[in-house]
């Protein structure tokens, strides 16, 4: 029996923020994967080494975790005023599914970094000296995202002394910006309210702020589903009982923000939405046993991404986090200790992070105008990704 031989594609490995992606410039795709459908998907799943029923991805480049299962396609821009197209897919790890439901708030920030290296800015917008500021159309999304990416001798300036908690390395700082970050062309508040009573049959009834800004997320008090919100990874992971919870709380969210008509159809949209849940400070060690006190942080905030708790934050849900902070009566307002603000600082899993938001009340609807924070990137390998020439 013949068997097709392995096939290479031009590939770059990237850290951005406290995930991890294998870079494609769409022009290097094989041609059948250039355009959305089976081909594309079927690709980038073996890329990954997906599904895998030992839920490892040891034959692929995928790292077993939802952080670390993701794949990004960039183009030089169509959109008028942007430099490059920024198209994310979350890779299932032991299903043959690659979600397109949204963003990847943590690897935008690599995105402006692999568009300067890889020719997809002009020449004549990037300083030698300084930084680039790089607009990015996020496809996923459609949605406006601004990078601000440091050179050096006109080269991207990867290292630095930049600090980001859930990142062992410090590296070069990177600014994103996330320009009116509603997800969609919904409201931001698609029940109409900042805070609903979110009811889960079989599970119980909630108090939830559900929010379109970022990626779409159910924010859940902590105390009222039987946690401090100083829990750590292993504390949910390792409990099936829970997180089966927290899915199904999940899917009925989904169904009373429009993502979707039944419960049945969440195991198709496994990328969105996030749920999380917040609490006032209190005292923790992150994962990394470092201290973080009540006075480093405003409230505590733990989130699960693609079923399982996430050792830190999603970019795109800390831009959740953000615009709910900045908006009085919210959940995550609320366990901040109220009031008006412009930026808030949470505590994750490992550690803290700050996220600002410029919030506006438009007749009766409130609007997020900007979302801000700074994440770090670089580039991990470069080469080429192989795979069997009959995949796709």
């Amino acid at each position: 029996m013949a068997h097709a031989p392995q096939i290479k594609v031009p590939a770059t490995y990237m850290r951005g923020g406290t995930s991890k992606g294998v870079f494609f410039s769409l022009k290097d795709l094989p041609e059948a994967a250039q355009v959305a459908g089976a081909a594309r998907d079927n690709l980038l799943l073996r890329v990954i080494g997906s599904p895998d029923p030992y839920g490892k991805q040891t034959d692929g480049m995928g790292g077993a975790t939802s952080s670390t299962s993701k794949t990004v396609i960039l183009a030089k821009s169509e959109k008028a005023d942007h430099d490059v197209d920024y198209l994310f897919g979350q890779v299932a790890i032991d299903k043959a599914f690659v979600d397109w439901s949204g963003n990847c708030g943590n690897l935008t920030a690599a995105v402006g970094a692999f568009a300067i290296s890889n020719g997809l800015v002009d020449a004549d917008s990037i300083p030698e000296n300084g930084i680039a500021v790089i607009r990015i159309w996020q496809a996923n999304i459609e949605k406006t995202i601004i990078a601000h990416v440091p050179m050096t001798a006109g080269q991207v300036q990867e290292t630095g002394d930049f600090e980001l908690d859930g990142v062992t390395f410090p590296a070069a700082e990177v600014q994103v910006d996330f320009i009116d970050p509603a997800d969609g062309d919904g409201a931001m508040f698609p029940t109409g309210n900042v805070v609903d009573d979110l009811e889960v049959p079989g599970v119980g009834t909630y108090k939830a702020t559900m929010i379109n800004a970022g990626i779409p997320t159910i924010f859940l008090n902590a105390e009222e589903i039987g946690y401090t919100g100083t829990e750590l990874q292993e504390a949910i992971n390792g409990d099936p009982a829970a997180l089966e919870r927290f899915e199904t709380i999940r899917a009925h969210g989904a169904i009373r923000m429009g993502l979707i008509k039944n419960v049945e159809e969440a195991v198709a949209r496994q990328h969105t939405p996030k749920v999380a849940f917040v609490a006032p400070p209190k005292e923790y060690k992150s994962s990394s046993d470092k201290p973080v006190t009540t006075a480093d942080i405003d409230l505590l905030v733990r989130a699960l991404s693609m079923g399982k708790l996430h050792h830190a934050m999603m970019g795109t849900a800390a831009v959740a986090i953000g615009s709910a902070a900045a908006i009085p009566g919210t959940l995550v307002n609320l366990a901040a200790g109220g009031g008006e603000r412009n930026s808030v600082t949470f505590g994750h899993p490992s550690g803290t992070l700050k996220v600002g938001a410029e919030a506006s009340e438009v007749n009766g609807e409130w609007a997020v105008n900007k979302a801000s924070m700074s994440r770090s990137a670089r580039v991990l390998m470069e080469g080429w990704v192989r795979v069997p020439g009959d995949v796709f």
